[in-house]
């Protein structure tokens, strides 16, 4: 299981013109769920982005995680994570989770970013989404578990 996460301001998901999910200070979380994934890789990817020191403290350190500023997640599922770009001119997807699985993955990641108290926005799991944000720094990391 990876994540790019982008630490935020502000940041909204669209479907057919419609915002579906919305934060503000937080992190915007692009979930990508492979064939191996489970519970566990997902509760150990959601640790690590709860957890991860990306907000500025006091002396302008990164010093802070999303739960020491009680900030927000914007989690939305990006199956071309899983994407295999070393050959060609196209990206292969057989990394990629059945849909069916990586929608379940997806569900229990969310909710368990809930029973953490965070307060959590989603996409809409396999919609044509329009993700707009402004990216604070900006600062953005790429993790895997």
């Amino acid at each position: 299981m990876q994540a790019i996460i982008q630490r935020v301001t502000e940041a909204k998901v669209v479907v057919e013109n419609k915002v579906i999910g919305e934060i503000n200070q937080g992190i915007l979380v692009l979930l990508g769920v492979e064939k191996h994934d489970n519970e566990q890789s997902a509760d150990k990817l959601l640790h690590k982005i709860c957890g991860y020191r990306i907000f500025t403290d006091d002396q302008g350190k990164m010093n802070l995680s999303v739960s020491d500023v009680q900030g927000q997640l914007l989690v939305v599922s990006q199956f071309t994570l899983a994407a295999d770009t070393k050959k060609g001119m196209r990206p292969s997807f057989s990394s990629a989770a059945v849909p069916d699985e990586a929608k379940r993955l997806y569900h229990y990641f969310v909710a368990q970013a809930q029973a953490k108290g965070i307060e959590v926005a989603t996409g809409e799991f396999g919609a044509d989404m329009k993700v707009h944000l402004v990216n604070d720094g900006p600062v953005t990391f790429r993790l895997e578990v």
